[in-house]
């Protein structure tokens, strides 16, 4: 396992020098191989906080089915708002993409995967999207993933739908319907977005199943292919489910994945 700073400086908006100031990616680089298929991994928690269940046991299944694993740790809301956040994970892609040679991944290949507010994070990676800026040499690789994994995602930020905590710890308390529906990532679909896989429970509780439902309609709608999976029965932060049980997705996802070219 190895640990990797997004900048080798400060980050971009920083407001210190300590571990929550500083996003990073963690290797868990067991199945390391020449141009193998990468996947960044965003832990849910609301955007206050990273849930361990949906990081390090995520990235050792994706290593075991010989996908490349890299941990997001992103900053959170209590300090940090939009577009800080998307642009921690743009930063994520565009350095599994400058560093592939050292990683052993396929710069082609680069998926992004979240849980919950994870899940939203993914979704503005997978809208949101550009092919290189001005900056450093990271700075102008692409940031638009080849695909998006998201598991009982955060969608909606304007709506009835809306995960009051998410926004509030990504855009804060006082916003404008233009800030909330920048960032409501069924409204932000385009022909550009990647292929996409989707779970969620008919009875998630936290997140409403409506915001996989309206992501994956704005996809259809864009002729954009995807896989939803809707179970019947389940909580919200389940995590990876108990193998074999009905909220085990990963049988299912890694056929969608081999389907993919991952």
């Amino acid at each position: 396992m190895k640990t990797y700073r997004l900048w080798d400086g400060d980050a971009p908006g920083a407001h210190g020098s300590t571990p929550e100031d500083i996003p990073t990616l963690t290797d868990y680089g067991y199945s390391r191989g020449d141009s193998r298929p990468v996947v960044i991994v965003c832990p849910g928690g609301g955007y206050g906080m990273l849930a361990d269940h949906e990081g390090s046991p995520v990235a050792h299944w994706l290593e075991s089915i010989g996908v490349r694993a890299l941990v997001l740790k992103y900053r959170l809301g209590n300090t940090y708002k939009h577009p800080i956040i998307l642009g921690d994970a743009q930063r994520a892609i565009r350095y599994a993409r400058a560093h592939a040679k050292d990683l052993g991944v396929d710069p082609k290949r680069v998926g992004i995967l979240g849980f919950s507010a994870g899940g939203h994070l993914t979704s503005t990676a997978v809208t949101l999207h550009d092919s290189g800026i001005k900056g450093d040499a990271v700075d102008a690789f692409s940031c638009r993933p080849d695909l998006g994994i998201l598991i009982y995602p955060v969608i909606q930020m304007f709506g009835p739908a809306t995960h009051e905590g998410s926004r509030r710890n990504l855009i804060g308390d006082h916003f404008t319907e233009q800030q909330a529906k920048a960032v409501s990532s069924e409204l932000n679909v385009s022909l550009d977005t990647p292929p996409c896989f989707l779970v969620h429970t008919f009875t998630d509780n936290a997140v409403p199943v409506s915001n996989s439902l309206m992501f994956a309609s704005a996809l259809y709608a864009h002729h954009i292919p995807f896989e939803l999976h809707s179970m019947e029965r389940g909580p919200h932060g389940f995590g990876m489910g108990e193998p074999g049980s009905e909220l085990d997705w990963r049988p299912a996802c890694t056929k969608w994945l081999k389907i993919r070219g991952f």
